[in-house]
């Protein structure tokens, strides 16, 4: 179902646009209903001509929103929520982008009341292939979480989380792109280690990866129960995994969660 009236994107960098990207390609919204607050002038105009959004320079700017998507640096969330609360309605939804930014922080500088939802999507939703928590604040009502699951749904798979797990959900996909990506740039440069060429040692590392993500969401079975199904007794495999062990990947994968827990936690106060 299409969305109604006008919509107000408070920042048009990477997640901005891949979200407006994303509603506009699935047509959730047309773009006559889109004013995007982007102070960077040249990245504006850009995206005026490519999406053919209308565009202001900042959220004091926006007029009479139905819906409200704060996509700003965390830094920047509160200044962006305040300039544009004189654009909301009483039943005009607000949602928030930014990382250990907590609902109760950005409702202070709200309208009493406002509808508010916190979302951390991650960065394949540049390609829709995105995963994106959201909560809601106190006594929202079920269609303003339905809506940001439109919006969300968009650029990919939606979960609902309380907001005391935001901060791992952070931690685990909002940052895990990262992790994924160290881990590809070592296994490609193991391979060219080992006499591969550093474009056939990459495309075998992008590809492994993506039909082992793949075959894990389509079978639907414990990460564990398919490595299992790779490693054959005294193979290839066992000699790989027992260097892995050596090195707790394990361990230090849990450990890089933690701390990025704690970083979004540090964030929000």
């Amino acid at each position: 179902m299409a969305l109604k009236g006008t919509i107000g994107l408070a920042g048009g960098g990477n997640m901005g646009s891949a979200l407006l990207r994303g509603m506009l390609a699935a047509g959730l919204v047309e773009a006559g209903q889109v004013v995007v607050a982007e102070k960077i002038a040249d990245k504006a105009a850009a995206l005026a001509q490519e999406l053919g959004v209308a565009t202001v320079g900042g959220p004091a700017e926006f007029k009479g929103l139905s819906l409200l998507i704060l996509a700003v640096k965390p830094g920047d969330v509160a200044q962006a929520a305040r300039e544009a609360a004189p654009a909301l309605g009483p039943d005009s939804l607000v949602i928030t982008l930014a990382a250990g930014i907590r609902l109760a922080s950005v409702a202070q500088v709200l309208p009493l009341g406002q509808p508010l939802v916190r979302a951390m999507p991650n960065t394949p939703a540049l390609i829709r292939r995105g995963v994106t928590a959201i909560c809601g604040g106190a006594g929202l009502e079920g269609r303003h979480l339905e809506t940001a699951r439109q919006v969300f749904g968009a650029v990919g798979q939606v979960v609902q989380v309380e907001e005391g797990l935001m901060n791992a959900v952070t931690a685990l996909s909002g940052s895990g792109p990262a992790y994924v990506f160290a881990f590809m740039e070592a296994l490609s440069e193991a391979g060219v280690a080992q006499g591969l060429s550093p474009e056939v040692a990459l495309e075998l590392t992008a590809q492994t990866v993506a039909g082992a993500a793949l075959l894990l969401i389509e079978r639907g079975e414990q990460p564990g129960r398919l490595r299992e199904q790779v490693t054959s007794p005294g193979g290839t495999t066992v000699a790989g995994l027992a260097e892995l062990s050596k090195g707790d990947l394990r361990g230090t994968l849990i450990k890089a969660v933690a701390a990025a827990t704690r970083r979004g936690q540090e964030l929000g106060g």
